[in-house]
């Protein structure tokens, strides 16, 4: 048999899916996936000091965490693209390449950095349709608990409490990748709860994938997660300007 190029990188997506199925989180709706030591301690070192050697103006302060945006500044009526710094794209080419998470046309285009100190985290969201349904986020300095519940919009869901609508969580550890795709993208939410330490009760989905047993406690330090995506709405620089320009005249 003659190996042609296209039969190979057809070889090389089906060993990625594979990997993927083995790490999917079954005790979850389809489909997240976890994959522990995604990266080793010397690139977590590596990560945390280009994130933290970032200009303060590249910093934007909210009230329950500070982030970064890498890429553009995502937008429901397109995020202007921007270049992507080295350092950041190879983890980005490295998530495509080992996971097949992404497409040729959806390859990631941006990286959302979030800081989180201890006690801080987001409510529970959607990400939206602004974005390829397929989430990736790296997690560096500390772990957390990362919590799934039913849309408000599910049937019947209307009237439930936000914990009533909790149907499990994941635990992040350091240099740790997860994936959130399909239904648990689409039509459920995700959040972090605003705890100093997180005690793992019989909810941690995937606990037989990490280091850790039922009834641990974990104090949280200082974590920062690049959060990357693929905007599907997106227009470059030259062409903006060049847009701008025509209405001006």
């Amino acid at each position: 048999m003659t190996i042609t190029i296209s039969n190979f990188l057809d070889l090389v997506t089906f060993l990625c899916l594979q990997i993927q199925a083995g790490m999917e989180v079954k005790a979850l709706p389809p489909r997240i996936s976890y994959f522990p030591n995604f990266i080793t301690a010397e690139e977590e070192e590596f990560l945390m000091r280009k994130v933290y050697d970032a200009p303060k103006i590249k910093w934007t302060q909210l009230s329950n965490r500070r982030l970064q945006n890498w890429g553009g500044l995502p937008h429901s009526k397109g995020m202007i693209q921007e270049p992507l710094p080295t350092w950041l794209q190879s983890f980005m080419d490295r998530i495509t390449e080992s996971t097949g998470a992404f497409t040729a046309t959806t390859q990631p285009n941006h990286c959302l950095v979030n800081e989180y100190r201890p006690g801080q985290g987001i409510m529970p969201h959607e990400d939206g349709n602004m974005f390829y349904p397929t989430v990736s986020t790296i997690t560096l300095g500390s772990h957390t608990v990362l919590d799934f519940y039913k849309h408000i919009n599910d049937e019947d869901c209307d009237t439930l409490s936000v914990e009533d609508r909790h149907i499990g969580s994941v635990l992040l550890e350091r240099r740790s990748l997860v994936l959130v795709q399909d239904s648990m993208y689409k039509t459920h939410l995700h959040g972090i709860k605003e705890v100093a330490c997180d005690t793992l009760s019989q909810s941690i989905a995937n606990l037989d994938h990490t280091e850790h047993s039922l009834g641990d406690q974990l104090p949280r330090d200082t974590r920062v997660s690049l959060t990357i995506r693929h905007v599907n709405k997106t227009t470059n620089i030259s062409k903006s300007i060049s847009l701008f320009g025509k209405h001006k005249k």
